[in-house]
Formats: C-alpha cells, structure tokens, sequence
C-alpha cells in the first residue's frame, strides 16, 4: 500500500501536477486568440451585404443550437431584401446563375442567425460544414455551382476559415417553393 501512494505521488509531480494558482481566477477573462487581422462584421458590409434581424422559426424549432464550441445552424431559405423568398425549381424556373444569387441570399439570412446567436462574427472559428439542398428537377445536376454561391461568399468573408465540408443535393421540392435552402455548421470561440 506504501508503495503505491509512493507511485501515485511520484507520478503526480512527475507529470506536472499544476496547483489552483496556475489556472486564472474564474472571475477573471481569459484573453481570446485574435482570429481576423480585419473586422469581419466591416467585411461583410463592405461587400455588400446587409444583416438583420433574423425571423422567428416558422415551426417547432429553433434557429440555432449551441453545443460546446459547435453552433448547428437550422436551415435558411433565400430571403429578398424587400421581403418574401426567391421561389422557383432551378434549371426550370430560374438558371443556375439565379439560382447562385439565391444561396448568396441565404449566406446573409445565415449570418444575421449566427450573430443573433453569439453576438460578434469575429468569434468565427471555421465554418466546418454546410448542406446545400436546391430545389430542381429530377434531371438537373447543377446543384454544387448552385450552392458555390453561399460557399464563395462564406470564403470571402472568413478566408481559409470559411472553407468547409459541403454537400450540395437536388430535392424534389423544399418548403413554400424556396429555390435552396442550406443549413450549416460553425466553430466560435467560446
């Protein structure tokens, strides 16, 4: 029994046992990793796009869910500045060019959602993972230059911290006839 409360003291100063006074106080901030050597929020307007307020989810969920360092983002259809939705089938109703207008729209309708949720877009870590979903025929396979729209605009914003994984799909339909709607996944510092 000695020998292994010798052990087990041994190993604790061996592999650095770190004492209260090593760790801040809970009441004192811990400094943040500067991320952006501009202002991603200044970024965003000068590029063109507007944030807003986002709306109340039309059903029984939410807009953002928070676990841990990981926000998962509901999805967000093309929301017109003026009010209502770019609505249509891509490749039918809309070109492929409209339709990347379009996913452009949801990249906004996202980034309003996000900063609702965590307050500054520069506490972006990466953006780890989108899901594209274009609503379109059967035979239309144009889906991924569809959703490069919200793709090159995430890139644009965040640099090499706006590259993700992605899944780009056709869908029969989406709700209320919306051309896309995409869904994502974020890393923030906490």
């Amino acid at each position: 029994m000695k020998n292994l409360i010798l052990t087990l003291v041994l190993s604790a100063l061996f592999f650095g046992c770190q004492s209260v006074h090593d760790h801040p106080h809970e009441d004192q901030p811990i400094e943040q990793e500067e991320l952006y050597s501009y202002d991603v929020e200044e970024k965003i307007t000068s590029i063109g796009i507007a944030l807003s307020k986002p709306g109340a989810p039309v059903a029984n969920y939410v807009n953002a869910v928070r676990t841990g360092n990981l926000i998962f983002m509901a999805g967000k259809g093309p929301n017109l500045p003026e009010g209502g939705y770019v609505t249509g089938k891509v490749g039918v109703d809309l070109t492929v060019e409209e339709g990347y207008e379009a996913a452009k729209l949801v990249a906004a309708a996202q980034l309003s959602a996000l900063k609702a949720e965590i307050g500054d877009l520069n506490k972006v870590v990466r953006i780890v993972k989108v899901l594209g979903m274009v609503n379109c025929t059967p035979d239309f396979g144009n889906q991924p230059e569809v959703i490069n729209g919200f793709s090159d605009t995430m890139v644009e914003i965040f640099g090499e911290r706006g590259k993700h994984a992605r899944a780009a799909v056709g869908m029969g339909s989406l709700p209320r006839n919306i051309a896309v709607e995409i869904e994502m996944i974020v890393e923030v510092q906490e």
